[in-house]
């Protein structure tokens, strides 16, 4: 008879990690969707203009995520004049992202959204605490180079 191993589902590092960051995510998300974006779409408004990062394949590394995605996100938000495509040298061969005015007006009105939520979960633990566990999961991640590949 083989020997039973305890396991407890609720108990488990990946369980943890995937609740909460579900929790975050439906959070954001209804909290963003009401200016008619997903946090994907955050991610890339907030990377170009609050970051800097104007390139796809910089902002598919900046995120996390595969090239194909980036790029089936920013024809969707083209299409929804939240961002625009601009030749940044004379031959066409590379892209930049900016931002249009309705991208900046969305960018500047979902950011105390997200501030809040971060808050929201930060609070709940003390600032030495926080520091602590963000560490730990840069740590866990460090190394792992593999692309999100869910929206």
């Amino acid at each position: 008879m083989a020997p039973v191993i305890e396991y407890s589902l609720h108990k488990r590092l990946g369980y943890k990690v995937s609740r909460l960051a579900g929790l975050m995510e439906a959070r954001l998300d209804a909290m963003i969707g009401e200016h008619g974006i997903t946090r994907m779409m955050w991610c890339i408004l907030s990377g170009v203009g609050l970051e800097g990062v104007t390139t796809p394949s910089d902002l598919a590394r900046y995120i996390g995520i595969a090239r194909p995605t980036v790029s089936r996100l920013l024809r969707d938000m083209e299409g929804r004049d939240l961002i625009r495509r601009v030749d940044a040298e004379a031959d066409g061969r590379c892209v930049e992202i900016r931002l249009t005015d309705k991208g900046r007006t969305v960018l500047h009105a979902c950011r105390p959204l997200v501030d809040q939520l971060n808050t929201y979960f930060g609070k709940k633990l003390n600032p030495r605490d926080l520091e602590t566990i963000l560490k730990l999961l840069d740590t866990l991640a460090d190394g792992e180079t593999r692309e999100l590949t869910s929206i």
